[in-house]
């Protein structure tokens, strides 16, 4: 639909850059108007209106203006700020995992509300301290789900056949999911998957992120299990997040807390 010459939206700050003496670029998702970059003048004078309140991390409501290159962000309210998560460096760090999977997966000005709910409701389970690990594989199997890439974990993505518990499994992206063991495949690109960590597929695709946060699992299952997504993304998105490495640093326990980008 036309976009308003102004309008209003809740909007998700997905990546921003510094752009001349006193402006910031963002990248915001919103329901209705999807991804779109917007131009905040004059916000990084200490005298601006607009303050610290488009920040990364919040659930705004944004009022903007149509513009020639960017639309001009006219006043901001800050509508759920989500301290909690900002506290813990790895549950940050994840989400600025999470916001770059949702702007490579957008195009720009096409309605994402499916994608934008996904994302506020991983922040809220990052803020309210949920394992970042588990909300980052829950986030990334319903991703995958609403680009129509849902991983195939109960039949051979060959041969159609359903899997049985006592068959060997490997993990093929490129194929979109699961070999059995009796199709040979590709000779590049597959993984031995264990039979603990395909169930674990399963359930990220089936349960509900209660049930996930209450699961007991091997920490090499959960290991295994985010390998088998990275690899799937990286096919999905036809790269690796850069956003990846600092999350890695952070889990080592060698990362210290970055300037905000």
């Amino acid at each position: 639909m036309p976009v308003p010459r102004r309008y209003v939206t809740d909007a998700i700050v997905l990546s921003r850059f510094d752009l001349g003496e006193a402006d910031r670029v963002l990248t915001l998702i919103t329901p209705e108007f999807g991804k779109l970059k917007a131009i905040a003048k004059g916000i990084r004078r200490p005298t601006s209106r607009l303050g610290g309140s488009l920040e990364p991390f919040a659930e705004l409501t944004v009022a903007l203006a149509r513009g020639r290159t960017f639309d001009v962000v006219t006043e901001v309210r800050v509508g759920h700020a989500w301290l909690g998560l900002r506290d813990r460096l790895e549950s940050a760090a994840t989400a600025w995992y999470l916001a770059e999977l949702a702007d490579r997966s957008l195009e720009e000005r096409h309605a994402a509300e499916p994608l934008y709910a996904l994302l506020r409701r991983a922040y809220e389970l990052l803020d309210a301290d949920m394992a970042p690990g588990r909300v980052a594989r829950w986030y990334e199997m319903h991703l995958a789900d609403e680009l129509g890439q849902r991983p195939e974990v109960d039949r051979c993505v060959e041969c159609d056949r359903m899997l049985e518990a006592s068959e060997t499994f490997r993990w093929v992206p490129p194929l979109g999911g699961v070999l059995c063991g009796r199709c040979p495949g590709p000779a590049t690109d597959r993984t031995a998957l264990s039979l603990e960590a395909l169930k674990l597929l399963k359930a990220y695709q089936r349960l509900d992120i209660e049930a996930l946060a209450a699961l007991r699992l091997a920490p090499s299952v959960e290991r295994e299990v985010e390998a088998a997504m990275r690899d799937f993304m990286r096919v999905a998105l036809e790269r690796d997040p850069r956003s990846l490495a600092f999350l890695d640093e952070v889990r080592s326990g060698h990362a210290a807390r970055p300037a905000a980008v």
